[in-house]
C-alpha cells in the first residue's frame, strides 16, 4: 500500500500479499438467472486487492453471531457465513443465496429450498440440506445461548431433508416474516465441523466457512483480521462483480473513543463513522479536512432508523407504575441536551419506529415536553411522597435507583437528567461497565434503568420487542419487560397481513399504544449517516447504496492504488486533495 502515516502494530513486519482468485470451473449455465445480472449498486470500475482497516469500540466477547449480536460480530461472521437467499439492493425482492430457488406453498406455510449444487464450505464440502438442519437443530438446542433467534425459529417444525441439495421448513401458523426467517435470517453452518462440539464455546475461530472471507488472525483487544477467499464458490457469478474487493479487512479495537479518532487521524484507521455529535463539529477538522486528504461526508439515503433511549425495567417495583415512567421522561429535557450537549445536530424521536415518518406524514405521538411540576405531580398520585429530608418515599422506602451505562461519553446526559431528578427527591447512581459485562446483566435483566438503542428494518417485526410473552425471557429485546394485552392482540393480528401498507398500519397502532405507557425515555436519532474517511478508494455513486449504512464499505468500495499515491504526494506537499460531495443523498 502506497500510503502510510504512521506503523501500527498490526502493519508491523507485515507486506500484504494479493489474493489470486482461482479459476472457476463450474457450468455457466448452473448461475441462477438473478445472479447472473449486473449488481446495480456495484461500480464496474471496482478492483481487487488492497485492505480497509475498520473501528471497532469495544472487542467482542463472541464472534459467533448466535451467540453475540454486538456490530462487529454481526459484521464479521456475515462475511463468514451464509443465509439460503439476500435481497436485491434495490427493490428488496429476495434472490438466491445457498438456495438457487424455492417453492412457497398455496397455503403459505411450507417452503421448499433447492440448494445450489456449486456450494462448497471452504474445506471443499458440498453445502447439504444436513447441514440446514444442523443449523436449525443448533439454534433450537435450548442449553445454547441462541434465545433471540429461537423466537422467529419456533414458529416452525424441524425442517425435513427430500435430498441432499432440497430442505422443506413448514411453519405451525401463517406469520408474513416465515419465509424471511428462514431464507434470510439464519446462516447455514457446517455439521461436519460443529457437531460434538459445545456450541457455546465456539467464539473466536472457524476454520471452515462458505463466505468471501476467513479469519486469519485474532489478537484480544487489539484487532481481528479477515481475508479475501479466493476460492470463493460464488466469485465468478456476474451478481457480485465489484463485491468483496479487499484483500483484507482489519477490524481494530479500540475501547476508548478519544483514541480511535487519534488513531483515525494518523491513519491507523482508513473508515470513521461518527456516531458523536461532538467529533463531528469540533473533532473532525483541521488541515487533513481542510486540504480533503480526509473526506467527511454525511449521506441520506432510506436505511432503516430504529430508536435509542433509557429503558425502565418495569419487573422491578419502582418502575412498575405507568405513572412514574411518565414522570422520568418528563424530567428529561431534550431540547437542552440536543442543544447544548449534541450541537443540534438529532431529532427528537417521539416513535419507535421514527422512520414511518420521515416523509411528511405527521406523527400523532404527542412529544413529552420538560416539566419538573408535572413530573412532581405523577409521583405524588403514584404514592411518593417527600419525607422531611425531601427525599420521596413510599411504603417507608426511598426513591433511588442504578443507572447502568456501557459508556462513559454518554454519563453528561444523565448528569443533567439526575440534576432534574434530585430536585423531585429522587436519588440515582450511574454505574457505567464494559460491554461485556453490561450484556451480561441486560440479559438477565439485572438493571434498573439503562441505555439502549436498537437497529430497526426494511420489513418490521414488533413481535420479540414488545410481546408478552417474552416479556421474562433471559437475552430478548423486550428489556423493559412489557406486558400488554392490546399490543398482544395486535401483533398477532399483523402476523397474517402480507400487505406491508396494511401491516404497516398495525404497527403504528402498536407504536402508540407502547409510546402512552412511557417503558423507554426516548431520546433523538439522526436521519443520515456521518463518515469520515481517507480519501484512498474508489466510492460508487451512492457511497451506501439505498439502504446501507457504513458496512456498505466493506462491501462495495475498493483499495484506489492510483488515488492512494495521488493522496501520499498530496500529503507529502502540503497541498489540497481531490474535492468530494460533502452532503450525499439519495435520488
Amino acid at each position: 500500500m502506497a500510503f502510510a502515516f504512521n506503523c501500527s502494530e498490526e502493519d508491523r513486519n507485515e507486506s500484504l500479499s494479493k489474493v489470486n482468485d482461482l479459476p472457476w470451473e463450474g457450468d455457466v449455465n448452473s448461475i441462477p438467472n438473478a445472479l447472473r445480472l449486473k449488481n446495480p449498486v456495484a461500480d464496474p470500475k471496482a478492483k481487487k486487492g488492497g485492505k480497509i482497516r475498520i473501528y471497532s469500540h469495544q472487542f467482542p466477547k463472541s464472534l459467533n453471531y448466535y451467540l453475540d449480536q454486538f456490530t462487529t460480530t454481526a459484521r464479521i461472521f456475515t462475511s463468514l457465513y451464509e443465509p439460503l437467499t439476500g435481497y436485491h439492493p434495490l427493490t428488496l425482492e429476495t434472490i438466491p443465496h445457498l438456495a438457487r430457488d424455492w417453492k412457497i406453498s398455496p397455503d403459505k406455510k411450507k417452503f421448499t429450498f433447492y440448494l445450489d449444487p456449486n456450494a462448497r464450505w471452504s474445506d471443499g464440502k458440498s453445502v447439504t440440506a444436513d447441514d440446514v438442519i444442523f443449523t436449525y437443530d443448533t439454534i433450537m438446542n435450548p442449553k445454547n445461548g441462541t434465545a433471540v433467534f429461537r423466537v422467529s425459529l419456533s414458529r416452525f417444525l424441524k425442517p425435513v431433508k427430500l435430498d441432499d441439495l432440497t430442505v422443506v421448513f413448514e411453519a405451525k401458523e401463517v406469520h408474513w416474516n416465515n419465509f424471511n426467517d428462514v431464507a434470510s435470517s439464519i446462516f447455514i453452518l457446517p455439521k461436519h465441523h460443529f457437531e460434538g462440539k459445545d456450541f457455546n464455546k465456539e467464539n473466536m475461530e472457524f476454520p471452515v466457512v462458505s463466505g468471501p472471507y476467513k479469519i486469519t488472525e485474532v489478537k484480544k483487544n487489539r484487532y481481528i483480521k479477515l481475508e479475501r477467499r479466493g476460492d470463493w464458490w460464488q466469485r465468478a457469478y456476474p451478481f457480485n462483480e465489484g463485491r468483496n474487493n479487499f484483500d483484507q479487512i482489519v477490524y481494530k479495537v479500540y475501547n476508548e473513543e478519544a483514541v480511535a479518532l487519534q488513531a483515525f487521524k494518523k491513519g491507523d484507521i482508513d473508515i470513521y463513522p461518527v456516531y458523536s455529535a461532538f467529533v463531528w463539529v469540533e473533532e473532525a477538522k483541521g488541515d487533513a479536512f481542510d486540504k480533503n486528504w480526509i473526506a467527511k461526508q454525511r449521506i441520506f439515503n432510506l436505511k432503516p432508523i430504529g430508536f435509542q433511549g433509557w429503558a425502565m425495567n418495569s419487573r422491578r417495583s419502582i418502575f412498575s407504575d405507568k405513572r412514574v415512567r411518565e414522570a422520568m421522561n418528563l424530567l428529561v429535557d431534550r431540547k437542552l441536551m440536543i442543544d447544548k450537549l449534541a450541537y443540534g445536530e438529532y431529532d427528537p424521536t417521539n416513535s419507535y419506529y421514527p422512520d414511518f415518518y420521515l416523509g411528511g406524514e405527521k406523527n400523532p405521538n404527542q412529544p413529552t415536553e420538560f416539566s419538573i411540576e408535572k413530573a412532581r405531580k405523577l409521583l405524588a398520585e403514584a404514592g411518593w411522597k417527600p419525607n422531611k429530608e425531601g427525599i420521596l418515599e413510599k411504603d417507608g422506602k426511598p426513591f433511588q435507583f442504578s443507572i447502568l451505562d456501557r459508556d462513559k461519553k454518554t454519563e453528561k446526559y444523565f448528569t443533567v437528567f439526575l440534576e432534574k431528578a434530585k430536585e423531585v427527591g429522587i436519588r440515582a447512581s450511574i454505574d457505567t461497565l464494559d460491554l461485556a459485562a453490561w450484556s451480561e446483566r441486560v440479559d438477565k435483566y439485572d438493571f434498573d434503568m439503562t441505555w439502549a438503542a436498537w437497529g430497526s428494518g426494511v420489513f418490521k417485526d414488533p413481535e420479540s420487542q414488545w410481546l408478552s410473552k417474552y416479556a421474562n425471557e433471559e437475552g430478548q429485546p423486550n428489556l423493559p419487560g412489557l406486558k400488554i394485552s392490546e399490543v398482544d392482540k395486535l401483533i398477532e393480528k399483523q402476523k397474517t397481513e402480507f400487505s406491508v401498507s396494511a401491516r404497516n398500519e398495525i404497527i403504528k397502532q402498536i407504536d402508540r399504544i407502547v409510546y402512552k405507557e412511557y417503558p423507554y425515555v426516548l431520546l433523538w436519532h439522526l436521519p443520515s449517516t456521518r463518515l469520515l474517511y481517507w480519501q484512498k478508494y474508489g466510492v460508487p455513486n451512492l457511497p451506501l447504496g439505498k439502504y446501507g449504512d457504513e458496512s456498505f464499505s466493506s462491501d462495495y468500495w475498493w483499495y484506489d492504488e492510483e488515488k492512494d499515491k495521488k493522496l501520499s504526494e498530496a500529503l507529502s506537499k502540503k497541498e489540497k486533495f481531490t474535492d468530494y460531495e460533502a452532503v450525499v443523498r439519495w435520488k
